[in-house]
């Protein structure tokens, strides 16, 4: 059950249900809650009375330059091992052009008149369609800043992912990358036809800074979410046999890069078993040309037939967010196993000009990023153990663990093994400094 909601899961159904017993124990277990719930408030307010009346900070204080400061940042309360879905919500909330655009679109009501204010008890089999990625996502980032010290429940936006996206129905572990692909594909599939009655060309005017010449198709006109994290790669295949040259510019809202295999075995920064394995290591991966094997031989439209051919990634076009996802899980014969490898990246100014098809035609500052938030996998697999999230706002670096948000230092992000790194594009007016 949960216990802010009170809907009943059964594990059985894989869903949730709303009949109860015969004696009806299912509502006599949510009055008991509910009692506990109201009197663990009353004593909450009292304590929280107590502490300003003695001038003792609380946990969510702290001193900058000598006057007391609040933190403002929410956390989210796990639902049920959806720490996967917390990490990605907290890092695109710190993502701020993408945030504010999100948060700044009008509010959509979905309920009718007849059940506005009555809590209701979810279900999958109740056929509801009339149900809004876009605004149950507008709602949980514009909770998120608030300056609330008590965990948001993204339960409603759980209960659309669950509706829109099957494969992330019922409490597994997920995949966090993954999650972010659907989410953000659904996003766009979602602005580009509109959402309870708001056409996506008025929600496009909703931000005049987007303008054309920034925005990346992806799958059909753009929206918000290609015009920042829509990028163009060029695929470059040569034929070794006759050198016919084929060429062909796909989208991308991130990039997946493998962990150099030569790195695998060196698990932390201060191993001595050879040199550490940098960002730009993984970059130089994904992008040196690479001899196809006998499994991926290339179909040559001059020779007439399948040969042998060298691939080559160059990036076409840059996005304004870079999202970097790096391959720390892969398929052995039997299970998929995690690659723990320490991978070092920098805080500020990743120059992405060298993997660049025309670096001439750059600014000396449009190819530098500065990162904005990492989401980081703890345990052994996929399926299994944790995720944490560090994002930096207003300067500050927090770490976000389900409902708990804590401050922290540049020195702890950096030791962390990320999983997903969001790197914002630098302003003309920032510094120089470069990886």
């Amino acid at each position: 059950m949960d216990c802010s909601s009170y809907s009943t899961y059964c594990y059985r159904c894989d869903d949730f249900v709303v009949n109860d017993t015969k004696l009806g124990l299912v509502q006599k277990v949510r009055e008991h809650l509910q009692n506990l719930e109201n009197s663990a408030f009353t004593a909450d307010r009292h304590r929280k009375r107590k502490l300003l009346e003695n001038s003792t900070l609380n946990s969510k204080l702290l001193k900058v330059n000598g006057s007391t400061t609040a933190i403002c940042a929410t956390g989210l309360r796990n639902l049920g091992n959806t720490c996967f879905m917390n990490a990605i919500l907290q890092s695109l909330s710190n993502i701020e052009q993408f945030c504010c655009y999100f948060k700044e679109l009008p509010a959509v009501e979905l309920r009718n008149g007849k059940t506005a204010g009555r809590r209701t008890y979810h279900t999958r089999s109740q056929g509801d369609n009339n149900v809004s990625l876009v605004e149950e996502f507008r709602k949980t980032l514009c909770a998120l800043w608030q300056g609330s010290q008590t965990a948001f429940s993204p339960e409603s936006l759980f209960y659309v992912v669950w509706k829109i996206m099957p494969n992330f129905r019922g409490y597994q572990q997920q995949d966090a990358h993954e999650f972010m692909r659907y989410l953000l594909d659904h996003l766009h599939l979602e602005l580009q036809g509109g959402f309870n009655g708001v056409s996506r060309s008025a929600i496009l005017q909703e931000n005049s800074t987007l303008s054309a010449s920034n925005k990346c198709c992806i799958n059909g006109a753009s929206t918000v979410v290609t015009a920042i994290f829509g990028g163009i790669l060029q695929n470059e295949v040569n034929c070794l046999i006759c050198g016919t040259e084929s060429r062909k510019f796909d989208p991308f809202l991130d990039l997946s890069l493998d962990i150099p295999s030569q790195f695998r075995s060196k698990r932390s920064k201060n191993q001595e078993n050879g040199p550490v394995c940098s960002l730009r290591d993984c970059l130089r991966s994904f992008t040196d040309l690479e001899e196809l094997d006998e499994t991926e031989l290339y179909m040559c439209h001059k020779c007439k037939k399948k040969q042998k051919s060298t691939k080559k990634f160059w990036i076409q076009k840059l996005p304004k967010v870079l999202c970097l996802h790096l391959k720390r899980f892969h398929w052995t014969a039997y299970l998929r196993n995690k690659v723990d490898t320490y991978v070092e990246f920098p805080l500020r100014g990743l120059d992405m000009k060298c993997y660049l098809l025309e670096p001439e035609n750059s600014g000396p500052e449009s190819c530098l990023y500065d990162l904005a938030a990492v989401v980081v996998h703890h345990g052994s697999g996929v399926g299994s153990g944790h995720y944490t999230a560090y994002a930096t706002h207003e300067g500050r670096w927090f770490h976000f663990n389900d409902s708990t948000v804590t401050l922290t230092d540049e020195e702890t992000v950096v030791k962390a093994k990320a999983y997903i790194l969001f790197y914002v594009e630098r302003q003309a007016k920032a510094g120089s400094d470069k990886l």
